[in-house]
C-alpha cells in the first residue's frame, strides 16, 4: 500500500487571496517569498502557481533593480531585519 503525505500540501497564498498583479513595491508581500539571504525561494518549496511564481520572481527582480531589497547578503552578517 501507498503511503500516506507526512506532509501538509502547499497551496498558492497569492491564488487563495485572489491577487492579479504582484507589485515590486510592496516589499512585506515579496518577503515570504524570500529565504534569509534574499534568494528567490523555487515553486517547490513556497507552493505558488507558475503564473504567480513568474510575476513574484519579476516583481523581486525590479525591486532590487529599484534597492528596496537587497542584491545579496554577506554570510558572515546576516541582518535579522533589514526591512523594517
Amino acid at each position: 500500500m501507498a503511503e500516506k503525505r507526512k506532509f501538509k500540501k502547499r497551496y498558492c497564498r497569492y491564488t487563495e487571496a485572489k491577487i492579479e498583479f504582484i507589485d515590486y513595491k510592496d516589499v512585506y508581500l515579496l518577503k515570504h517569498s524570500l529565504s534569509e539571504r534574499y534568494k528567490i525561494m523555487p515553486r517547490r518549496l513556497t507552493g505558488n502557481s507558475k503564473l504567480h511564481q513568474d510575476m513574484l520572481t519579476k516583481a523581486i527582480k525590479r525591486a532590487r533593480h529599484m534597492a528596496l531589497i537587497p542584491y545579496i547578503v554577506d554570510n558572515k552578517q546576516v541582518l535579522q531585519f533589514p526591512l523594517d
